[in-house]
């Protein structure tokens, strides 16, 4: 049996760190260090579809803010 023939049921969680990026990570266990809940669950495909929908600028916070910063410094 190779990998494509198993289903995966495995319940994951979505996590974001504090630059909001997005990652999902397996329910049972600890968030990795830096990385924090963002309130959802379910099978690996729900958890991306939610990633997909909150994750819609996909530059690191700081960086949103630097060039946020920059655009009001130039008016």
């Amino acid at each position: 049996m190779n990998r494509e023939d198993t289903e995966d049921t495995t319940i994951y969680k979505v996590v974001v760190n504090h630059e909001e990026q997005y990652s999902i990570w397996p329910a049972d266990r600890e968030n990795a260090l830096g990385w924090r809940d963002a309130g959802k669950s379910g099978l690996k495909s729900e958890c991306l579809e939610y990633i997909k929908e909150v994750w819609t600028d996909m530059r690191p916070l700081s960086l949103r803010k630097k060039m946020e910063s920059a655009q009001v410094a130039q008016q």
